[in-house]
């Protein structure tokens, strides 16, 4: 099966499930990176790796639905079964969501439904938490559609909290955890234990 991803920055789950994929703890192919970001680190690294990386933003289609058009064709020609969005930070277009409904994944450093939507991503969760006074945070794996961390839930771990715990404890115990879960979570995709919608 030929996986994709989308990455903006460096992404960095995306590093370690192409790790896993190549080591053989995912039965898949990590094919294509596509960044909105032509200096992401995810760009190079993917390249590196052997996988086709691809840079589409505003400035190869300055059109919104040429891009959204772009970035769906691509993954069609790739003959892509799975997208997985790391540090994506872009809406993903209603054409792309159509040609793979249900399959394009996303990760959330939190437990959704709380402190999801647009704008809410990195630190501002982190620290969305902090100020409720949670227990807990956790990571959230959902498919994507149309709107911000609104898609079908496949996955959840929830990590507990103290009231000592800073925004950077916080992160750094999300962190430590996320590469990890968001391999588990795929690969139990890929082998039927879970199945997506």
């Amino acid at each position: 099966m030929n996986i994709a991803f989308l990455a903006s920055y460096n992404g960095s789950s995306a590093h370690a499930i192409t790790n896993a994929c190549l080591e053989g703890e995912i039965q898949a192919s990590p094919t294509l990176m596509i960044s909105n970001n032509a200096d992401s680190k995810a760009l190079e690294w993917a390249e590196n790796k052997g996988l086709k990386a691809i840079c589409l933003n505003s400035n190869t289609h300055p059109d919104s639905e040429a891009l959204d058009r772009a970035i769906a064709d691509t993954l069609i020609e790739n003959r892509i079964k799975l997208v997985i969005l790391s540090g994506y930070m872009k809406l993903i277009g209603t054409n792309t969501i159509r040609n793979f409904p249900n399959r394009i994944l996303n990760v959330h450093p939190a437990l959704l439904p709380k402190h999801g939507g647009q704008g809410m991503y990195g630190r501002h969760i982190h620290q969305a938490v902090k100020d409720t006074g949670d227990t807990q945070t956790g990571i959230t794996i959902h498919c994507v559609d149309e709107i911000y961390d609104n898609g079908h839930i496949v996955a959840q771990k929830k990590i507990a909290l103290t009231p000592e715990d800073s925004v950077d404890d916080i992160e750094n115990k999300v962190k430590a955890v996320e590469p990890k879960f968001y391999i588990e979570t795929v690969r139990k995709i890929l082998n039927g234990e879970i199945k997506l919608p």
